[in-house]
C-alpha cells in the first residue's frame, strides 16, 4: 500500500468510532460485577501499605527499608500476580466474555470494521486495567513509608521518590500493554483462553531459571529491566538462578510496544474472519 493510498483512508471515521466503543466499554467493564475481583486485586497491596503504615512502630524502619519493600512489592506482586491476573480477567473476556454472553453479534451487525472493534477493545482493557493498577501504585507507595513522616515526604518530594514512581508507573503501563494483547489474541485464537494464560504464567513465573536467550522471550524480563530498584533472588531461587544482563531502556521499551503493536496486528487480522455461532 503507497503512501497516498494511506493517507485517503477513512482515519477520522475510524478514531470516532473507535472513541465510541471505548465510551460504551467503559461503562460495561468499570461498573460490570464482573470487574469486582480485578479492584480487590488492585486494592489489596493498597491495603496491605496503609495498614503496615499504621501498626509499624516509629523509628523502626528506614526509607531505604521502605522503598526497598516496594521494590519486592511491585515485583512480586504487581507484575507477577496483580496486574498478571486482571489483564486475563481483562482482555480474555472482551471478545469471549461477548461471545459466552451471546452480545458479540450486535456489534458485528454495525457498520464498524471488525479491526477497528478490536483496537477499540484493547484501547478499553488498557484504559481500565492501567488505569486502575497505576492508581495502585501511586497510592501504595505514597502511603507504604507514611509512618515516616517528614523523611518519607522528603523522599517522595524532593528525593528520588518521584522518579522511582514514574518508573512504576511506566512499567505498569508496558505490563497492561504485552499482557493485554497476549490475552487478547489468545481470546481470539483458542476457545479456553485460560490454557494459554496458565502456560504463560508457568513460563514468566520461572523467568529466573531460564537461559539467557530465553529469558529474552518473556514479557517479565523486560518490566524487570525498566524497574528502578533492583530485587535479587532469594533462598533457594539464588542458588539455582541464572544471571542475564538487563535490557536497556531505550530497547525495552519499543520492544514492548512493538510486541503489543504485533500482537494486536495478529488479533485485529484474525477478526476479519470472525464469525458468531452461539450452537458451539
Amino acid at each position: 500500500m503507497s503512501i497516498t493510498e494511506i493517507r485517503m483512508l477513512p482515519w477520522n471515521l475510524w478514531w470516532r468510532q473507535v472513541q465510541g466503543i471505548l465510551r460504551l466499554e467503559l461503562k460495561r467493564n468499570l461498573f460490570a460485577r464482573r470487574a469486582l475481583w480485578v479492584y480487590l486485586l488492585a486494592l489489596a497491596p493498597v491495603f496491605f501499605a496503609l495498614m503496615r503504615s499504621a501498626l509499624v512502630r516509629p523509628g523502626r524502619w528506614t526509607v531505604q527499608t521502605d522503598f526497598n519493600i516496594f521494590a519486592g512489592m511491585f515485583q512480586i506482586y504487581y507484575l507477577r500476580l496483580g496486574i498478571f491476573f486482571g489483564c486475563v480477567g481483562v482482555f480474555s473476556q472482551l471478545i469471549r466474555g461477548e461471545f459466552l454472553a451471546r452480545t458479540l453479534h450486535y456489534y458485528l451487525l454495525a457498520p464498524v470494521r471488525r479491526e477497528v472493534l478490536l483496537v477499540a477493545k484493547y484501547v478499553t482493557g488498557v484504559v481500565v486495567c492501567a488505569g486502575l493498577f497505576s492508581a495502585s501504585v501511586v497510592l501504595a507507595f505514597a502511603g507504604l513509608g507514611m509512618h515516616l513522616g517528614a523523611a518519607w515526604n522528603d523522599f517522595l518530594l524532593r528525593g528520588p521518590g518521584t522518579a522511582q514512581m514514574g518508573s512504576y508507573l511506566l512499567v505498569t503501563l508496558l505490563a497492561c500493554l504485552g499482557y493485554g494483547a497476549v490475552f487478547l489474541a489468545a481470546g481470539l485464537l483458542v476457545r479456553n483462553p485460560m490454557i494459554p494464560a496458565a502456560v504463560l504464567m508457568v513460563w514468566e513465573s520461572g523467568n529466573a531459571l531460564l537461559p539467557g536467550m530465553l529469558k529474552k522471550l518473556s514479557v517479565i524480563f523486560y518490566l524487570k529491566s525498566l524497574c528502578p530498584v533492583d530485587v535479587p533472588e532469594k533462598g533457594p531461587m539464588a542458588l539455582i538462578a541464572v544471571a542475564a544482563d538487563p535490557i536497556p531502556p531505550y530497547v525495552a521499551v519499543p520492544g514492548l510496544v512493538l510486541l503489543s503493536a504485533l500482537l494486536v496486528a495478529i488479533a485485529a487480522r484474525k477478526a476479519r474472519g470472525l464469525e458468531v455461532n452461539y450452537v458451539e
